[in-house]
């Protein structure tokens, strides 16, 4: 089982990365800074009783040629890539005249363009398998509308709608895709 965590460091990334180690299974997670990734995979590596299994790489998910070097350095440690679990994700909470256009493209660029550029990635190494499974970690918040969150909100909104046209997409391939709507978390 080899997987690539995306904002793995802390959280629900954190988690499920542990979950997986915890497991047996191989784990890549990405994180934005090298002191929380660090620290991330070394606890990992103790959690998974063989710190081979866990690797990390820092990548912005609003770059595309990190987040292709994240996918292709899985591919790369492990041999393939069975799992993609989109997690990072950042939320700027304002309301629209007051948030600027750098706050509105951060969370657009984060929650769902760096989710298309992992999943454009990660695909053709799982059509190559004949199999695969992409979780995307949305929120409530894609169905459940609030005031001062219209980037967010939007940003997930549109996750389960790439989500679900995804899944149309590759199904035939043998690769699954899910999206996962959480509330909130005290990711701290």
């Amino acid at each position: 089982y080899r997987a690539l965590v995306t904002g793995g460091t802390r959280g629900i990334g954190r988690a499920i990365a542990g979950a997986i180690a915890s497991a047996g299974g191989s784990v890549m997670i990405t994180g934005r800074d090298q002191k929380g990734l660090d620290a991330a995979v070394h606890s990992l590596g103790h959690e998974a009783g063989d710190p081979a299994k866990v690797g990390g790489i820092v990548a912005e998910m609003r770059d595309r040629a990190a987040v292709d070097r994240a996918v292709a350095e899985t591919v790369k440690r492990f041999g393939a890539i069975d799992t993609l679990i989109n997690n990072a994700g950042i939320g700027v909470f304002k309301d629209v005249e007051s948030m600027s256009d750098d706050e509105w493209s951060r969370v657009i660029g984060t929650n769902l363009t760096g989710v298309f550029y992992a999943c454009r990635a990660a695909v053709p190494e799982m059509k190559r398998a004949g199999s695969g499974w992409i979780i995307n970690i949305a929120s409530l918040a894609g169905r459940n509308y609030f005031a001062t969150a219209g980037a967010y909100c939007a940003s997930k909104a549109g996750l389960v709608a790439f989500s679900e046209s995804l899944m149309l997409e590759v199904r035939e391939s043998g690769i699954r895709v899910s999206v996962v709507m959480p509330g909130s978390v005290a990711t701290e």
